[in-house]
């Protein structure tokens, strides 16, 4: 683990919001020659601060999407019925995030549905099949504000 200074912070927050900053950018924007600004990047990876870059989609190229939040509850919180629900998760192409929770509900989950797709056939194809599923309650998403770009 490296100690951050204020120049690494600075770093880490302009690449959170455009990864795809060249050096020159980055070393303009925060003093830096691009070349050190290069370094300070490869040391923050080679740390375990930067985990990978990944590009931001349109909701076209993902094929206009809707997103549902679903709050599980499953049958019991014994640790085998948690890992089989975990090890199905992630073998399923529309569920993008899920969080175990604390509250009602066992886990809240981001589902995509693509345009072309339906709802309905996600909850009994996909949601429904889930091993130790007690209970679904699905809320559609109205609209989306992204507050972290």
């Amino acid at each position: 683990m490296i100690r951050l200074d204020a120049t690494d912070r600075k770093i880490l927050e302009i690449l959170a919001h455009d990864s795809g900053s060249t050096s020159e950018r980055l070393g303009a924007r925060i003093g830096l020659s691009p070349s050190a600004a290069h370094r300070r990047v490869k040391l923050l990876e080679e740390n375990g601060m930067i985990l990978g870059y990944r590009a931001r989609l349109s909701p076209a190229a993902r094929g206009n999407p809707s997103t549902v939040f679903v709050s599980v509850t499953l049958v019991d919180q014994r640790q085998v019925t948690l890992a089989a629900f975990e090890d199905a998760l992630l073998r399923t192409s529309v569920i993008r995030e899920a969080h175990l929770m604390s509250g009602e509900s066992d886990y809240l989950l981001k589902v995509l549905i693509r345009a072309e797709d339906s709802y309905e056939r996600v909850h009994r194809e996909v949601l429904a099949t889930l091993p130790g599923v007690q209970r679904l309650v699905t809320q559609f998403t109205i609209r989306t504000l992204a507050v972290d770009e």
